[in-house]
């Protein structure tokens, strides 16, 4: 009874290890390569698959899908003599379960050795500049020859990325320097490009102003030179017009000698001994003017007898004392130059006297 309850249970025990033997469930994404006796028989797809227990076996479990591998830092010499140390990342996927299995034993390794003797024959032809500048060219070149050499093992190399190029800190350090003088070097060339630009512009302006300012000063000066000629000319018609006598302009002159008296300019003045025979002559003209019917108009004669009068004797007060003014500072002058003595020459004319003007003989006779 025993001994028929332990072969049950060890044929029971045989059925299930033959069930579990035979039957083999592969996950998506891989691939498992059988061998029967030793010998390659087939590979099993995703899904439910069956093996003839105790004859198939396994022989590797095989990841379809892509892969990452990061390489640890690799001495590298440039062409210029220099070490750098360079990390990879490689990209890749299995393509072929079967090559990939018995054509390289151990396909990682191949490939991470395969990486480090490549990279160090391109970066070998290159030197430090062109190596930190080149990443995308050295990246496809050492793609293309990764994939080329890995297609016979079944693999396929996707992408190889540069992670870093790590010079020695002496270089490092001559790189810092050389990148700081370069800026501000270009700093120092982009202030000259600015100052030259703000000094172009500030002469355009100021030319440009100069120009304008000129051309306003230009066009003033032709209006006033225009104004002056159109006032002399109504003044010259005014007086071609108006025809007047000459003892009306005798009067304006007289008018006029008090302003010239007065200018500052006028420090001597030579009088000659004939001035207050002229002065008399002009005073008698100016009291014969408001009798001559011919210098006014007939109806304003008699309206502007006494104004003219009056404007006559303030003109002949102020031309005696301009006169007498002049008189005295001319004394003063040839005492201050003869030293005190009395000087020599033609006497001096007697003052003219306003009523002197006024009441000329030639007038008192016009009059009679």
């Amino acid at each position: 009874m025993d001994v028929g309850l332990v072969l049950l249970a060890a044929v029971a025990l045989i059925v299930v290890v033959t069930l579990i033997k035979a039957v083999r469930i592969v996950p998506q994404q891989r691939q498992d390569v059988v061998e029967r006796l030793g010998k390659y028989k087939r590979t099993l797809n995703p899904g439910l698959n069956l093996l003839v227990p105790f004859i198939d076996a396994v022989r590797t479990k095989v990841d379809m899908r892509e892969q990452v591998v990061s390489f640890p830092p690799q001495p590298v010499i440039t062409s210029d003599n220099l070490v750098v140390s360079i990390d990879t990342v490689l990209y890749f996927k299995v393509v072929d379960a079967v090559r990939a299995t018995y054509e390289i034993s151990s396909f990682l390794q191949a490939i991470e050795q395969l990486t480090v003797t490549t990279l160090r024959n391109v970066i070998g032809s290159l030197d430090l500049e062109r190596a930190l500048t080149s990443r995308d060219e050295i990246n496809r070149h050492l793609s293309g020859v990764l994939d080329e050499t890995t297609g016979r093992w079944g693999i396929k190399v996707t992408r190889v990325e540069i992670k870093a190029i790590e010079p020695p800190a002496s270089i490092r350090d001559s790189m810092e320097k050389q990148m700081r003088a370069e800026r501000d070097r270009r700093a120092a060339i982009l202030t000259a490009e600015g100052h030259k630009q703000s000094q172009i512009l500030t002469a355009e302006g100021d030319k440009q102003s100069a120009v304008l300012r000129a051309d306003g000063d230009r066009q003033a000066r032709i209006l006033q030179a225009e104004g002056q000629a159109k006032a002399i000319r109504t003044v010259f018609d005014a007086i071609h017009q108006a025809n007047p006598s000459q003892k009306v302009l005798a009067y304006q002159y007289l008018q006029a000698l008090p302003q010239i008296a007065n200018g500052t300019a006028n420090k001597v003045w030579i009088i000659p001994a004939e001035l207050t025979k002229a002065l008399e002559g002009m005073g008698g003209a100016l009291g014969g003017l408001s009798q001559m019917v011919g210098d006014l108009p007939a109806p304003e004669a008699a309206h502007h007898a006494s104004q003219v009068e009056r404007e006559a004797a303030e003109a002949a007060q102020a031309a005696a004392a301009a006169a007498q003014q002049i008189h005295d500072e001319v004394r003063v002058a040839e005492a201050q130059a003869t030293g005190g003595a009395k000087p020599q020459g033609l006497p001096a004319p007697e003052p003219v006297s306003p009523e002197s003007l006024l009441n000329d003989p030639a007038d008192q006779r016009e009059r009679g």
